[in-house]
């Protein structure tokens, strides 16, 4: 891998690939993948190699293979293979002699390009040049483009293209077999319908051949076989000549908001489809590509961060984190969540965790708030999935599925997993059942986005009706202990998901106290000031009788206190019992879990070790009820015992060394951060990137370098830049107000500098702290840090 190629204007843009290896083919198809939200396409190459994943994902299209199984996106039909055959002979780089070889994905663009100069082993010599995009403009196109120029001498050129359904999920597969079919010997389509949930899928693709400019002669080979449509176009190149194939494609499907209802028609849909191919076709690779570089344009305009730093890799990571948080999430739709990997692997089935909330939210929260207004009614709508697990598990309220999909599945957290190394047996997923934490990581995310936002709307319609669901079913979950006189919260996990079936985990005590105290703070707003909400909610969901358990229960609920003899917070009832070992081995591990090598998830479970943060991230979300001793006296405690091994945990230990003044430790915890997915690993992202990790690597460049919080309702911007860095610019959005922070440091010295983009002639002015001083401007402020 190489992160330094680009120049001049594409300097920090550009990921590149160096050298072909078939062993390690998920690398770059998951890092380079493309999509725009509403599809997503991993890049595996043109030609056919074993052990190649071939993704292609729409979003929100979920499916169950059988009862068995839980729900998952389904991997729709291939149209990026190209089989292509120099004289009779399959084109494959594990043959013949590669002379020149790079693959680069341009952040800037959204184009990935592959340039390769190859010898066969008969001695044919080839240039070629393949390009692709899948447009920002079009939600439903994707271009493809492949050059192909005889450098030694003629040549017999046969290519075979069109659409492949026989793709599979691991071996599941999810589609019918379809209606194939070729339209005026040109343009190719494949109707699929999922098995479960019956969404049709409509796939259409067209080609465009020629040599040196001129079009090619001669008819195609139609070929249709089971769940396939394919063109195969022989093609004759004299040395010198330079063939130029164009293949535009897309994608519609019946669950598309515009043709989800009641009067759906397949055969309008098909025709709708195979029109918009047939309009875009004729702009050619080119001008569809322009039209989504314009989007693009516009993208990085609203999100551009500029880091200047000792090491360019640091702007490159930031980038690399804003191109995937833009092509994961399905910013068109409410009615969708985003996958842990994204629309780029088949990794978690395509579900939603609190990963979104926790980790990804903030970032749109505070740059792009229509989005996260989506995203959060994503949930609202998945709410009476959430009542029904309350239910069935003996609670009230709504307990959020710890994985969600369609907005209708409920709960879809897989029951068995890896190998347990002791008995040989799977091992048991408990999440799904008694990992609670997900439910208040909402409240505290939907009320994180109305503090920052002010959007009562949203309140009004989702917002409460959430909040108060949610601290309903944390009232239910309340266990009395007669012997301590306290309400306990008992056999759960925390986000430390190393610790099974524990009692009072301190995070989920916290953010459970903290939900049922925002709901009893709420319920008298709405009752004083908001009369018609308040009447709705209130026979809607008992608010009244609600409101007098969380007030007879909120105060006698457990919350783990630092220790007299060294302020460390106890995980849960029983970790600061549990065994000491040596971690040194793990803690400098190469590959994530590598102690499930030496010990079975139970006996993990007896040892203090740690998956992740777990006590920590309460110093960062409910950071003002912890001093700054107690945060490093748990620290010192908790990080020499956290392995990591979920990506998740880096970003948020890098913001706490921020919080403590320890800049050296807290950038290094930021580059392997950054380095989960770009680093030298190459089997890291096999099965998708680490979306959550994009997310945390957002906050730990704007949240913790950059010292954005929102605390209490009030707006502080605290910035602390490493030693490699000199200048951080970002932009925030703070209560329809468009900031724009550029925080310098010169000989130590930094200074802090906020501009006002979005001018209103009778706008408010706006209050914030830095460093313990309240300031108000409404312009521009400048502050000596």
């Amino acid at each position: 891998m190489d992160y330094a190629s680009g120049e001049n204007e594409l300097k920090n843009w550009i990921i590149a690939e160096t050298g072909f290896n078939p062993d390690y083919l998920g690398k770059c198809e998951a890092m380079m993948a493309l999509g725009n939200g509403y599809l997503g396409l991993r890049s595996a190459t043109e030609e056919s190699y074993v052990g190649e994943v071939r993704n292609l994902f729409v979003a929100g299209t979920f499916n169950r293979f059988d009862e068995y199984e839980v729900t998952e996106l389904p991997n729709g039909a291939d149209i990026t293979r190209m089989d292509i055959r120099i004289n009779g002979k399959r084109f494959s780089l594990e043959n013949g002699k590669i002379r020149k070889y790079k693959r680069m994905l341009n952040l800037k663009t959204g184009e990935l390009t592959r340039h390769i100069r190859w010898v066969s082993p008969r001695g044919e010599e080839l240039e070629f040049v393949f390009r692709r995009f899948v447009s920002l403009n079009n939600l439903h196109c994707i271009g493809m483009r492949a050059e192909i120029t005889a450098m030694n001498q003629d040549m017999e050129v046969s290519i075979e293209s069109g659409i492949n359904g026989q793709l599979t999920n691991t071996g599941v597969q999810h589609f019918h077999e379809g209606e194939k079919r070729i339209f005026e010997k040109k343009y190719l389509q494949l109707i699929q319908t999922t098995t479960q949930s019956k969404i049709d899928f409509v796939v259409n693709t067209v080609h465009q051949y020629r040599v040196d400019g001129k079009e090619v002669d001669g008819e195609p080979k139609m070929v249709i076989d089971r769940r396939k449509v394919v063109l195969i176009q022989d093609i004759k190149l004299n040395r010198g000549q330079k063939l130029v194939v164009e293949k535009i494609s897309n994608v519609y499907t019946s669950r598309d908001k515009e043709y989800d209802h009641g009067d759906y028609s397949l055969e309008v849909l098909r025709k709708d489809a195979l029109f918009n191919l047939k309009s875009e076709c004729k702009k050619g690779y080119e001008g569809l590509l322009q039209e989504s570089i314009k989007k693009w344009e516009e993208v990085w305009e609203k999100y551009s961060i500029c880091i200047d730093s000792l090491q360019d890799f640091d702007q490159l990571a930031i980038r690399f984190a804003h191109y995937h948080l833009v092509i994961m999430t399905p910013a068109h739709d409410h009615r969708m969540g985003i996958g842990a990997k994204g629309l780029s692997g088949e990794g978690y089935k395509g579900h939603s965790f609190w990963d979104t909330e926790i980790y990804i939210l903030p970032f749109f929260t505070y740059t792009d708030p229509q989005i996260a207004r989506k995203l959060l009614e994503y949930r609202y709508h998945t709410i009476d999935g959430a009542r029904k697990k309350a239910k069935e598990n003996g609670y009230e309220g709504a307990m959020y599925p710890w994985e969600s999909a369609w907005k209708d599945d409920g709960e879809v957290t897989p029951v068995w997993g890896a190998v347990d190394i002791v008995t040989g047996k799977a091992t048991k997923i408990w999440s799904g059942f008694i990992e609670k934490h997900i439910s208040s990581d909402i409240a505290f995310a939907l009320w994180q986005y109305y503090m920052i936002t002010g959007d009562e709307d949203f309140m009004e319609k989702y917002g409460y009706e959430m909040l108060f669901e949610i601290a309903k079913f944390w009232a239910s979950c309340l266990e009395w202990s007669e012997e301590k006189k306290e309400y306990h919260i008992n056999d759960v996990i925390g986000p430390d998901e190393y610790k099974e079936h524990v009692n009072n985990n301190a995070f989920t005590n916290y953010m459970a106290h903290w939900t049922i105290s925002k709901a009893i703070d709420y319920y008298h707003v709405v009752k004083e000031k908001k009369p018609e909400v308040y009447g709705r909610l209130n026979v809607l969901l008992g608010l009244d009788e609600a409101y007098r358990h969380w007030i007879s229960k909120v105060d006698k609920i457990y919350l783990p206190q630092p220790r007299q003899e060294d302020l460390v917070i106890p995980q849960d009832d029983t970790y600061l019992q549990k065994e000491i070992i040596d971690l040194t081995e793990y803690k400098n591990q190469k590959h994530v879990g590598s102690i499930f090598r030496d010990y079975n998830l139970e006996q993990v479970n007896n040892i203090q070790v740690s998956k992740q943060a777990d006590t920590l991230i309460l110093f960062y979300l409910l950071e003002n009820l912890f001093t700054k001793d107690i945060k490093r006296a748990n620290w010192n405690y908790y990080e020499p015992k956290t392995l990591h091994d979920s990506s998740l945990s880096l970003s948020i230990h890098s913001i706490l060394a921020c919080d403590l003044d320890d800049l050296e430790l807290a950038y290094s915890l930021f580059e392997r951060a950054a380095r989960i997915d770009l680093g030298p690993n190459m089997k890291s992202s096999d099965h998708g990137i680490h979306a959550a990790a994009l997310g945390g690597i957002w906050q730990g460049v704007v949240c913790g370098f950059g010292g954005v919080r929102m605390l209490n309702g009030e707006l502080r911007i605290d910035p602390k830049l490493p030693k490699e860095w000199s200048r951080l610019e970002f932009p925030i959005e703070w209560r329809g107000n468009r900031l724009h922070i550029v925080v310098t440091k010169d000989k130590e010295k930094q200074r802090l500098y906020i501009t006002r983009m979005s001018n209103h002639d009778n706008a408010q002015a706006i209050t914030l702290e830095v460093r313990g001083r309240k300031y108000t401007f409404k312009e521009r402020l400048m502050v000596n840090l």
